[in-house]
């Protein structure tokens, strides 16, 4: 079988997301080179780091962190692309268990009853056939040990994406609607809640106001990247 692996490796070789070179059959995805490369986010603290504190005063929430850092030119804009729009499901999956690990390790996020992925509207979700973050959600979990919930807070209006408006009129986007399925389901529980990228946060603030109809609830906010 392995040998079979080896000459098909050698007549279709598999080529890194991020570069382009052709990978080592040790390497997954991305190549060594591009892995180092990420920009991964160091923290110090969980609990007080400038992406918690971009929510400041607009929604209460627990902890917020992100992986890597997002620039208009680079490896996480690649990779997250590739996730979104190019049908590699398995960059989530990828990202998903390489975070979930430094945070099961870090004894931060061990008491998350529930991870619930930012939805998309069920026509977007038709047009692309899948929502970008299940394979980071469900891999999240897994490193967790708790329970990826997909489906109860549901978005209830379609909009443009993101990526293709300016910062000014992100930040002013007030038609983006959610209704929570089940308003009792994470009463007295603390949900994680899941994004791609946060660039002002205001898709994940709207999130946060309809599941804070909930009695007693806690969120707190991981992303794959965030806007530099």
């Amino acid at each position: 079988m392995k040998y079979l692996f080896n000459i098909l490796h050698l007549f279709f070789p598999k080529l890194c997301l991020t570069c382009n070179t052709v990978l080592l059959t040790s390497e997954k995805l991305i190549c060594i080179h591009c892995r180092h490369d990420l920009p991964i986010i160091c923290y110090r603290d969980f609990k007080d780091n400038k992406i918690k504190n971009a929510f400041l005063g607009r929604i209460p929430i627990e902890k917020a962190i992100s992986f890597l850092y997002y620039r208009k030119e680079g490896k996480t804009k690649e990779l997250i692309h590739k996730l979104k729009y190019k049908g590699h499901q398995e960059v989530g999956e990828l990202l998903g268990n390489w975070f979930g690990k430094t945070l099961q390790q870090s004894n931060a996020f061990n008491n998350i009853d529930y991870i619930i992925p930012v939805p998309l509207h069920k026509k977007k979700l038709q047009q692309r056939g899948y929502n970008q973050l299940t394979t980071f959600g469900n891999a999240l979990a897994q490193q967790l040990k708790t329970i990826y919930k997909p489906n109860i807070l549901i978005r209830t209006n379609t909009s443009k994406t993101q990526t293709f408006k300016q910062r000014f009129e992100r930040f002013s986007n007030t038609d983006t609607k959610f209704k929570l399925a089940d308003i009792d389901l994470f009463k007295n529980k603390h949900v994680l809640l899941i994004d791609d990228v946060i660039t002002t946060g205001a898709t994940l603030e709207s999130c946060c106001k309809e599941l804070l109809k909930t009695i007693n609830i806690k969120i707190s906010i991981v992303t794959m990247a965030y806007t530099e």
